[in-house]
């Protein structure tokens, strides 16, 4: 890596966010590198693991349920072709108890935005899923067309696209430049040097400690455990069509009908414990594992004693808020800060890469809610 401007744009991070961003920059014509220390979507990232949910409700955030809309569609068009399946078009179905506003504001928003959807009664739900018991909740909302992406493999397909376009993935460590100075390259752990009119970090949960003084009170990495259950032999209630991707609000619960026959996935949306992602242990605790028993032996009764069949501890990378966070560095004119998933963010990587990329190249607004300044240093999630 020679010369002075090797790269229109240097991306740091191949994950999710980072892959999309490299895409849309290189669609447009730049010359881009991809840098990445452990190869992208890797197990340690939180674009790692095999599956996500694509959902379009959000409450009244409707620049989130656009961006699903959007995500979706691009999704999609990269997945045409490649004899991939990396989308099951399983639903997503709402569970709320009555009067939940975020239940309510969601629907509202679907309908402005054309989203197709189906409200159910209780009666409805119970007829529809008897192998799930719907205690507490009054209602549930459908999005027929929504499902699963299946992560770790839709992240390299995308990888792969960008090269396609002639994006340069270059496996290294990236040194974060030095505040204050100005920014024609950065170091790669070895002592080379990657030169580039424009820098974009969208490390995730390294974020923090990539950027310590400026970020690491405001990126908060928590450890998220996840299970999967295996259904009887036979059984087919809990794989798709039968049973969509769900979701229990006041729970705060989710899961996943049993794909590619890795059982039914269950996990935790509250935030767990802050950890550090290169050091946390990737092996799940014996309380969490009970309490994913007895969540499924609670909401999915036939389902009780099935054995755990696989596990995952992987990582969120929240913001104070939940919203992203995309925005210049404050000292360094031409680095930019991309990241802060905050445990929905995956589906949104193809319109946020379209968004980031728009950035780097002067094109467009940012949103004020994406902004350095409106991230706190206390957890007070917003978004969901």
């Amino acid at each position: 890596m020679t010369g002075k401007l090797n790269f229109d744009v240097a991306v740091i991070g191949a994950g999710v966010f980072g892959a999309w961003t490299a895409w849309h920059l290189a669609k447009r014509g730049r010359r881009v590198a991809l840098i990445e220390m452990y190869g992208p979507a890797h197990a340690r990232a939180s674009s790692g693991g095999e599956s996500r949910i694509i959902r379009m409700g959000y409450g009244a955030d409707e620049i989130y349920t656009r961006w699903s809309m959007e995500s979706l569609v691009q999704w999609k068009e990269l997945f045409a072709g490649t004899g991939e399946g990396l989308f099951e078009e399983t639903g997503v179905l709402w569970l709320a108890p009555q009067g939940n506003a975020y239940f309510d504001e969601s629907v509202a928003c679907l309908k402005r935005c054309g989203v197709r959807h189906e409200g159910l009664t209780r009666e409805e739900l119970e007829k529809r899923y008897p192998q799930i018991c719907f205690e507490g909740i009054a209602q549930g909302l459908l999005e027929p067309t929504s499902g699963v992406l299946l992560a770790r493999r839709a992240v390299h397909r995308t990888v792969v696209s960008a090269m396609r376009m002639g994006v340069e993935l270059c496996l290294a460590q990236a040194i974060a430049p030095k505040r204050g100075e100005p920014v024609e390259s950065i170091e790669v752990k070895g002592g080379e040097r990657l030169w580039a009119g424009n820098f974009v970090f969208a490390c995730g949960p390294w974020l923090g400690k990539v950027f310590p003084k400026l970020l690491g009170s405001r990126i908060f990495p928590t450890r998220q455990e996840v299970f999967f259950f295996g259904p009887p032999a036979g059984d087919t209630r809990f794989a798709p069509p039968a049973l969509p991707t769900w979701f229990f609000q006041a729970d705060e619960v989710y899961g996943m009908p049993d794909l590619e026959s890795r059982g039914l996935k269950v996990a935790c949306d509250r935030h767990g414990e802050r950890v550090d992602p290169d050091t946390q242990s990737r092996v799940p605790t014996r309380q969490a594992a009970e309490e994913a028993r007895a969540y499924v032996a609670r909401r999915f009764p036939s389902m009780k004693g099935a054995p755990i069949v696989e596990t995952r501890v992987c990582q969120y990378e929240n913001t104070s808020s939940g919203d992203f966070l995309i925005d210049r560095h404050p000292e360094l004119e031409n680095v930019w800060l991309v990241g802060g998933g905050s445990g929905h963010g995956f589906k949104h990587g193809p319109a946020l890469g379209g968004h980031v990329a728009g950035l780097v190249l002067g094109e467009g607004t940012n949103e004020a809610r994406f902004s350095l300044e409106s991230k706190g240093t206390e957890q007070r999630r917003e978004i969901h």
